[in-house]
């Protein structure tokens, strides 16, 4: 990206669309979202949520505590998950699905899916986005989808499927290959079909990265706010913060709150992927903020933050 387009792309105001050709319009600057595990394996909270009812009271509770998007996932993206079936997915999918119509009709809903034949299914429901980690290169006919519907869509870096993207990630320059993908991919969708105002990017933290990359990303997200579109951090206690302050899952939501705030403080994060709900102690945010210090090099004073900064709570 030359210095002329980066400037430009500092300059637009990033809306997200989604199904319908609306803009997800939300009460404060950024947005939330909720993530509703409906998986028995998940690496945080081991699938409390993998059965209907549950599932069900659970995004229902995120509604009512604020949450402006609910994110559904079928299929867990830890490192070494198994693959489901498009079959396998919709099953733990639909009964959700049917149930939020009935109950919370006007949630705008995400699913977590890369399957072509499960985002066709939900988005004829009328589920507004999909949430893809493959950069529809797990099954390209999910690509054909996207431009019939138009839903909104979460564009993933990762290097590699879950089955083996922790196993020895190599880059060259972590920073110019996530911005390439970005680049490379943004142009592709668009010129299929699927119009750029529906795209939100993801930079893909704990996808195919070892601790080292997650934070040269994390101390630069300039890289992908240069592109003028919302960005989404997927920060929710994932194993950098294991990396860095030697934490369980369980006990890392006071570090993905403290590392969702310094990005949010230094004015460049879009939407923030977080599962943490309590407080957050000084001495976590301390432990963390050198991470974070990093100077943002060709940047102008007046850029802030995009529209979307989301915290997904699970």
């Amino acid at each position: 990206m030359t210095d002329s387009t980066r400037q430009s792309a500092c300059n637009t105001s990033a809306d997200w669309h989604i199904l319908g050709g609306r803009a997800l319009k939300t009460p404060s600057p950024f947005g939330v979202m909720g993530i509703v595990n409906l998986t028995p394996d998940s690496f945080y909270d081991g699938g409390q949520h993998n059965s209907p009812a549950p599932g069900l009271r659970h995004a229902l509770a995120l509604r009512d505590q604020g949450a402006d998007i609910l994110d559904l996932g079928a299929e867990s993206s830890r490192p070494g998950a198994a693959e489901l079936s498009p079959q396998q997915e919709t099953e733990r999918l639909l009964p959700v699905l049917a149930g939020l119509q009935r109950e919370a009709s006007a949630a705008v809903i995400s699913v977590d899916t890369y399957h072509a034949d499960t985002a066709a299914t939900v988005l004829g429901m009328g589920v507004s986005i999909i949430n893809d980690i493959s950069a529809c290169s797990f099954d390209p006919a999910l690509l054909d989808v996207l431009v019939q519907y138009k839903p909104g869509y979460v564009l993933m870096h990762s290097q590699g499927r879950p089955q083996t993207m922790q196993h020895n990630p190599r880059y060259e320059d972590v920073r110019r290959e996530v911005r390439e993908f970005f680049e490379c991919n943004l142009a592709r969708l668009v010129r299929a079909g699927l119009p750029e105002d529906r795209i939100v990017l993801d930079p893909g933290i704990g996808f195919g990265k070892t601790l080292a990359h997650n934070l040269e990303l994390l101390a630069h997200p300039e890289d992908w706010l240069g592109f003028g579109r919302p960005v989404l951090m997927a920060l929710s206690m994932k194993s950098v913060f294991g990396g860095l302050l030697s934490l369980p899952p369980a006990r890392r939501g006071a570090a993905t709150v403290a590392a969702t705030a310094l990005l949010r403080a230094r004015g460049r994060a879009s939407l923030m992927h977080s599962m943490a709900i309590g407080h957050c102690g000084t001495s976590t945010t301390s432990l963390l903020e050198p991470a974070f210090r990093k100077p943002m090099a060709g940047l102008p004073p007046s850029f802030g933050l995009s529209k979307w900064g989301v915290i997904l709570e699970r």
